[in-house]
């Protein structure tokens, strides 16, 4: 991707979390200038849990089909002791989270706000690790318990969610015509490094062509930016 369409995702983002007066931390504004003043010794957590940022066209160079906008709110590091995470999300309309499930994390996916967010949903085959085309899925949407044929949808509108627990196939995005999506994620401990299975193979985290500065480093840039800081 590159950083000037980061940089344009992230403003979109911002301004869709103040249209519904969700706030950010205060280190969601730091610009590189800030990062230079980072008091490593207060604010470590930040970094080791990967806290900040995050938007990725998982590597397949179309994010207006294939990508989302994240900001990493809470979550556990190797010090804190946190079993939990939490990050809210813009879904832009049709632009779509693609197809994965996670070995260890169960998620809730709440629609905070916006448009209404499409989840469909298939169990994994335990033989082959694809998709099982023919069971149905139970699975719960506030609390009431439902059941979907393989490859069934459901639609979120604001204020309700999903509980997707580990090994369930998903994928998701804002449903055209009705506006973008301020989607929230409440989960147990995250971990993008190694916890996610994509269907197709691809990047979590994708090349940055540096055309522009940052307007603000994601979680990934951390390591690079920082270095020597």
């Amino acid at each position: 991707m590159k950083r000037s369409d980061i940089n344009h995702a992230i403003q979109q983002a911002k301004s869709l979390m103040a249209q519904y007066y969700f706030h950010l931390p205060s280190f969601a504004q730091y610009h590189l200038e800030d990062w230079h003043n980072f008091d490593y010794q207060t604010k470590q957590e930040i970094l080791d849990a990967r806290l900040g940022w995050d938007v990725t066209d998982f590597n397949l160079g179309r994010f207006e089909q294939f990508g989302l906008t994240l900001f990493t709110i809470r979550n556990q590091s190797p010090h804190n002791g946190k079993p939990y995470a939490e990050k809210i999300m813009l879904v832009k309309e049709n632009q779509v989270t693609p197809m994965h499930y996670h070995w260890k994390k169960m998620e809730d996916i709440i629609n905070r706000g916006g448009g209404n967010l499409i989840v469909q949903l298939y169990r994994r085959d335990e033989e082959t690790d694809l998709l099982d085309e023919q069971a149905e899925i139970s699975v719960a949407v506030d609390g009431e318990r439902i059941t979907l044929p393989a490859g069934g949808y459901v639609t979120l509108k604001p204020g309700q969610s999903i509980c997707l627990t580990p090994l369930l196939y998903h994928s998701f995005w804002a449903e055209k015509g009705f506006g973008d999506v301020l989607a929230g994620e409440v989960s147990m401990a995250n971990d993008d490094l190694t916890d996610n299975r994509f269907l197709e193979p691809l990047g979590r985290f994708s090349t940055v062509e540096e055309d522009e500065t940052p307007l603000h480093l994601l979680c990934s840039d951390y390591e690079h930016y920082l270095e020597g800081i």
